[in-house]
């Protein structure tokens, strides 16, 4: 178990003895409050860059396990702006760290980079309508959180140089998270051991942190292979042996069970391989599930009754279960006390972003598309609510940054990039994600990111208070345990199909900053075009 205890090493200011006083009860450096309000100012400044990089990545619109373009695009930045980039992490090609500074405290700062199957869909306009009909695209919103983390870093990296502040910031990205396929690996590799704190930054349509347990259902994402043997299915049937018949008796098996399960559990399938062609039995046939239940005990025997199927399966059809391969997985999250409330401070200071009628126009026609209330943007911060313990969890979704939150305190910040009332991981949810929505979200998501950087690196009680919590509540009855086993490794391949079909048609639309300024007008869209309203 880690002890820290990290001393103040700046050097002290001049200050007026009350604000001397004042922050040393807090253990914080009395230069604090004249650098937030410098760090407000040059994260403003850094508005275009924000603006640039949720545009490009929106332009890139790539899968998990394949987001080339998005990672050597910004590696590139961080390269240029000083930082030391190891590529390849994990034996993940997209993958990365880039670290700058040297010391303690060390601040990780991660965000997810990959998009969705089939929602590609023009930015700024209230309703379907894709550039590439079925393409991958940004229906999640993970295009924006690079922006804030890297906007903040850079500033605070200026800040730390010229006051010789001892620290390090570490930068990395959740590669597919939407298969769940890294964080874990990212753990197991060692990229969380010497780091103090980590501050996650997710897409939302409100500016918000959470702090306790309950964050998240766990998840196992496992293949079922089986192997058969081919024979005409017409002219000697009784020869064949179907793996497709495997896969669609334990996917009736695994139906069966649903009536059987706690109401909180999530599960869900789809069949990569159904075999080839109608006239040859299938050989080689894979069903490919997620299953998700509140946490490690509830979950993992979920898994453990679809091994169980997957062997009856093969008996009835006198198969063989060719593998079982877990592909990704997600511990449920515990987000940091002591990390939220110092978070909380600086959301409750930067403040919504001002939205224009244009922006309201836009959230408003795509609320009346969905059919869902038309409530246009959120206007007021989040309130910093305690857990409540009687709170009864229904499940729902899921992400791997739970196994980062089980390894060292972490937070997720929420910032407002995103338009209320979208189904998620569809075409709606893409529609305000190059838009000045997204622009404004990410950048004061920056500022919150930039002064709680502040915080962090000034204030050793932030950092202590931290790991206070971490060691004597949050892990005090429960350690960390890894649902990936030593023989799985990332299921790099995934995607690689998809975007391969339609990744040159995509690269026509990559977003130019040298020749436009926004992608909006790269792509000539009058913003917002919505229904109703004459363009």
């Amino acid at each position: 178990m880690k002890v820290h205890r990290l001393v103040a090493t700046a050097a002290l200011l001049a200050a007026p003895v009350t604000a001397f006083a004042q922050a040393a009860a807090q253990g914080a450096d009395p230069r604090l409050e004249r650098l937030k309000a410098e760090a407000l100012t040059a994260v403003e400044g850094k508005a275009k860059m924000v603006q640039e990089i949720v545009d490009m990545l929106f332009s890139f619109g790539e899968l998990g396990f394949q987001e080339f373009e998005t990672s050597k695009y910004l590696t590139g930045i961080l390269e240029q702006n000083g930082f030391t980039v190891e590529h390849r992490v994990a034996g993940i090609p997209t993958a990365w760290v880039a670290r700058w500074g040297s010391g303690k405290p060390v601040i990780s700062l991660g965000s997810d980079i990959d998009g969705i199957p089939q929602a590609n869909q023009k930015p700024g306009v209230g309703y379907r309508e894709a550039q590439i009909n079925l393409a991958p695209g940004h229906g999640e919103g993970h295009n924006s959180g690079q922006a804030v983390n890297i906007a903040a870093a850079l500033v605070v990296k200026q800040i730390m140089e010229r006051e010789r502040i001892p620290g390090t910031l570490v930068l990395w990205p959740g590669v597919a998270e939407e298969q769940l396929g890294t964080k874990a690996f990212l753990v197991r590799a060692g990229v969380f051991k010497d780091v103090d704190a980590t501050i996650f930054t997710h897409v939302s349509s409100s500016l918000g942190v959470s702090w306790g347990p309950g964050f998240g259902n766990a998840l196992i994402s496992a293949e079922f292979r089986f192997r058969g043997q081919t024979a005409h299915s017409a002219g000697a049937p009784w020869r064949g042996k179907s793996a497709l018949d495997a896969v669609m008796l334990m996917a009736q098996a695994w139906e069966m069970k649903r009536e059987h399960l706690e109401l909180q559990q999530r599960s869900h399938y789809v069949i990569p391989d159904g075999g080839d062609q109608p006239n040859v039995v299938p050989q080689t046939a894979s069903i490919w599930f997620y299953f998700r239940h509140l946490d490690y005990d509830r979950t993992l025997p979920m898994f453990e009754a679809a091994r169980k199927m997957a062997e009856g399966a093969a008996l009835m059809t006198d198969t063989k279960v060719d593998t079982v391969m877990i592909l990704g997985s997600a511990m449920d999250q515990h987000m940091n006390k002591a990390i939220a409330e110092t978070m909380q401070r600086n959301i409750e200071r930067v403040g919504m972003p001002k939205w224009d009628a244009n922006d309201l126009t836009l959230a408003r026609a795509l609320q009346r598309e969905l059919g869902v209330r038309e409530s246009g943007l959120d206007t007021t911060v989040s309130r910093l609510m305690p857990p409540n313990p009687n709170a009864v969890r229904m499940g729902g979704g899921s992400d791997d940054i739970g196994d980062v939150s089980w390894n060292v305190p972490t937070v997720t910040l929420g910032y407002p990039s995103n338009i209320p009332g979208g189904p998620g991981h569809n075409w709606a949810n893409a529609i305000a994600m190059a838009t000045p929505i997204a622009h404004k979200g990410a950048l004061q998501g920056a500022k919150v990111q930039a002064l709680t950087l502040l915080d962090m690196f000034l204030t050793p009680k932030v950092i202590s208070d931290a790991w206070d919590y971490f060691n004597t509540v949050q892990t005090k009855d429960r350690k960390y345990k890894p649902f990936i086993r030593p023989v799985d490794q990332p299921a790099i391949w995934l995607n690689a199909d998809i975007m391969a079909k339609y990744r040159e048609e995509m690269r026509k639309y990559y977003y130019d900053p040298t020749k436009y300024r926004t992608y909006l007008e790269q792509l000539g869209i009058k913003y917002p075009t919505v229904k109703g309203i004459a363009q």
